[in-house]
């Protein structure tokens, strides 16, 4: 049976509740200031063994971590590590008898009503719920178009934390590709140069080499973007991070979107140009094929990224 996301369980104000009962106040600081920060992993059901991966949980909660600490929210730094952080999450999936694909959405948040506009010394709380696997985009590739809105600036809205405010940035870039007839929008940063998608970082080969935007560009450092540079790293495929210009992308041989809810799908085409010869490229496809099988407890070499239930 296909999970139910109403039926479920959630895991709010420090006990486990049914998903229903697991709400904010219209008051509270998230709501009326978009302070929260989240990560989003994955749990594969590996049908043939009959076991539940979850996929790099002890990267997640470091960058949950250290979104906490670029907005101030020393309180949930103070009162989770990881090994409760482990439990919770695992109880979570337990209590939910997750025997498919899920995604796990973990909030943390200023718990607080009416406090406007500040953070430090606020007490924070944190959130969990499980939700189905889904395609978020066509496997097979998608048409992405380059946005008129600019990726915010780190110096604005900080790229390393991964908060919820700033979704507003691609919320509007995600809608203007819709209603112009993509499915997906990339962003410059200020300087013009390639930062990242909507929801996932973006990889791009020419001459058999794999190219992403670096640190030092306003992107959010995802964590299937670091798999994605170590698969390379054991196949053996060249690859650098570097400035990418809005042109390179046109002349690109193979482009890829890289995350934990958008997995590994290619992009076919940017601005209505074919990219390559508009469908998956060796790489792309090598490089998917990879990242699937880590997920599914296929690898030995990447067996320490899974946390088995």
């Amino acid at each position: 049976m296909d999970f139910n996301l109403e039926s479920s369980t959630a895991f709010f104000n420090k006990s486990f509740v049914p998903f229903s009962e697991a709400n904010l106040s219209i008051a509270s600081s998230p709501i009326l200031y978009g302070l929260s920060v989240y990560t989003v992993c994955s749990a594969t059901w590996n049908e043939e063994q009959k076991k539940l991966y979850v996929f790099r949980l002890k990267d997640h909660f470091e960058r949950l971590k250290n979104s906490a600490r670029i907005l101030d929210f020393h309180k949930f730094l103070e009162e989770w590590k990881y090994e409760r952080f482990e439990s919770t999450i695992l109880e979570l999936l337990r209590k939910n008898d997750v025997k498919q694909d899920v995604l796990i959405r973990i909030t943390v948040y200023v718990d607080e009503l009416m406090a406007g506009t500040r953070m430090h010394d606020l007490k924070n709380n944190l959130s969990i719920f499980v939700y189905p696997m889904k395609e978020i985009y066509r496997p097979s590739g998608i048409n992405a178009c380059i946005s008129s809105w600019q990726r915010t600036a780190d110096n604005a809205i900080p790229s390393r934390a991964k908060a919820t405010g700033s979704y507003v940035n691609a919320s509007l870039m995600k809608n203007e590709a819709l209603l112009n007839g993509y499915d997906e929008a990339l962003a410059l940063d200020q300087y013009g140069h390639l930062a990242e998608g909507t929801v996932a970082n973006v990889f791009v080969v020419k001459n058999k080499c794999l190219l992403t935007p670096d640190d030092s560009t306003d992107i959010l450092e995802g964590i299937t973007r670091d798999t994605v540079i170590a698969i390379a790293d054991e196949l053996k495929i060249n690859h650098k991070q570097c400035s990418i210009d809005r042109t390179g992308l046109y002349i690109a041989d193979e482009m890829f979107l890289s995350g934990s809810s958008a997995r590994i799908v290619p992009i076919l085409s940017l601005d209505k140009r074919p990219i390559g010869d508009g469908a998956a490229g060796p790489i792309t496809q090598k490089i998917a094929d990879y990242y699937k099988k880590i997920q599914h407890g296929d690898v030995p070499a990447f067996q320490d990224w899974l946390t088995e239930l």
